[in-house]
């Protein structure tokens, strides 16, 4: 492998109404809007030093153009591009795009169908983790994971680990130890990436990195007394897998957002992944309570690259059941 990806780095996706979804995610949540048109708006966190990690898109309906990871230097680039290839994947080069400040990206849809994106360069802005006047809603600090609903986890893992270099943290094992669900990362936390068994491919959510678990408590508070106390889905809440402290809202498009803090290092080598029984019924929330059924029913759907419509939908390879554990 002569590539390095570094960490996932942004999500680009639609919206309906860019007015409502300032409110909801620069006043209710607390990101810093780096630039915006009537067309699309560029979202940060506190910390992040990038022009952004969320850019949402004006469209007439939901739905996930691509997931974008940085690597280290261009020539990984042309590595990635021959890698693909050989796998008859096909590639798409995209040229910079000094309006969003991203360099140029090497676009893939890998073998789930999830629409991927490489890049080295975006530009640099102020971070904000010191300008505490700033703080607001949750105070969202940086991205820091996707998770995906996939038709085969075992292949989607298999993929990710074997070839493209990611390692994994945690796991779910069925009765017959077959892998439920997967937490991959290439930075040293829990996870960049997670896969879960379900009909896919669909983004199941995108989760942002929080200082402390009073941002989220207080997120709550703000988003109650703001109006969108039905926009709080599940939490908070103390999860067994990776155990973190969360929170998940949706959006007014019904994007999923993970509000995410506490999970740990897993950068030495010999750290062991942690297998988790289906039914210990810690792993769902390590207190006990339940998701709503919205958890295992709805996703939003990707893009393809080229026609930008929405990627095929296959069942799963595992018979579906509850799984209340998703982080």
């Amino acid at each position: 492998m002569d590539f390095n990806i570094i960490r996932i780095a942004r999500v680009v996706m639609n919206v309906t109404d860019l007015h409502a979804s300032r409110d909801f995610y620069v006043n209710a949540l607390g990101f810093i809007e780096t630039a915006a048109t009537s067309e699309w708006m560029a979202l940060r966190g506190l910390e992040e030093h990038s022009h952004h990690s969320l850019l949402l898109k004006k469209a007439d309906k939901p739905g996930v153009h691509v997931v974008s990871y940085k690597v280290w230097e261009d020539s990984h680039l042309n590595e990635l591009q021959t890698f693909f290839k050989g796998k008859g994947a096909k590639v798409l080069w995209k040229d910079a795009d000094p309006a969003v400040g991203i360099g140029k990206t090497l676009c893939v849809e890998d073998p789930s169908g999830i629409p991927l994106e490489f890049f080295v360069e975006m530009e640099s802005v102020e971070r904000c983790i010191q300008k505490y006047d700033l703080y607001r809603g949750a105070r969202v600090q940086r991205i820091d994971h996707i998770n995906c609903m996939v038709p085969d986890v075992e292949a989607a893992v298999k993929f990710y680990t074997n070839e493209l270099g990611f390692r994994i943290s945690e796991y779910t094992a069925t009765e017959d130890d077959r892998t439920w669900a997967a937490w991959l990362h290439r930075k040293p936390t829990v996870h960049d990436v997670a896969f879960m068994n379900g009909e896919g491919p669909r983004l199941h959510h995108v989760g942002f990195w929080l200082s402390d678990p009073m941002s989220l408590i207080h997120c709550c508070d703000v988003m109650a007394s703001m109006g969108y106390a039905d926009n709080i889905e599940r939490g908070p809440g103390r999860h067994g897998l990776s155990n973190a402290f969360f929170l998940y809202v949706r959006d007014p498009d019904g994007n999923r957002i993970e509000l995410y803090n506490g999970d740990y290092l897993t950068s030495d080598p010999d750290f062991k992944p942690i297998k988790w029984d289906i039914n210990d019924p810690r792993r769902q929330t390590f207190w006990g309570h339940k998701a709503p059924d919205s958890w295992f029913n709805e996703a939003t759907s990707f893009l393809s690259l080229e026609k930008g419509e929405p990627v095929e939908l296959k069942s799963p390879t595992l018979a579906q059941r509850k799984p209340d554990f998703v982080t």
